[in-house]
């Protein structure tokens, strides 16, 4: 049996975080890592006490027909970027890296064209994170540098993907 490299393995993990996601649109997961231990996790959920979605049956966004990455402040979710860097110590998140892993919450696929949204972005890199790390497929990904955002200040108005 061959031995799962060490990036899927973290990203398959972000996976099964994204299961806890409450979104009707999509299931994000992340995890936090720095040298070889789990910081923190996150999945895109309304805050705690609040009603979830997949509670309500409904999504404010999607009745609205608002498309992806437009109007934010009519999501009752945080997202799961947002949830991680919550979770986590700064001193902890500074050198690391956060895996995302996306399924669409209707049919269950993976969704590998995604990339944080401009606020999250904002929150990597305020948290101190150098790397992001998106699942594209089950054993293929993308690795976004962080410091491409800050040097290129427009990169914080790119696609965003909630």
């Amino acid at each position: 049996m061959e031995r799962r490299d060490k990036t899927n393995y973290y990203l398959d993990i972000a996976e099964t975080v994204c299961e806890r996601s409450t979104c009707l649109r999509r299931n994000f997961g992340a995890i936090i890592v720095k040298n070889d231990e789990i910081i923190s996790t996150g999945f895109n959920g309304a805050p705690r006490g609040r009603a979830n979605c997949s509670d309500r049956g409904e999504c404010t966004r999607e009745l609205l027909g608002i498309p992806r990455g437009q109007r934010y402040e009519l999501c009752r979710s945080v997202h799961a970027e947002a949830n991680a860097i919550i979770s986590a110590p700064r001193i902890s998140m500074i050198g690391s890296t956060i895996y995302l892993a996306c399924h669409d919450a209707k049919d269950g696929s993976l969704c590998g064209n995604v990339e944080p949204c401009s606020m999250c972005k904002r929150l990597i890199i305020n948290a101190g994170i150098e790397k992001v790390i998106v699942r594209e497929d089950k054993n293929n990904f993308r690795e976004i540098d962080v410091e491409g955002w800050i040097e290129n200040d427009d990169s914080l108005e790119g696609k965003d993907s909630y």
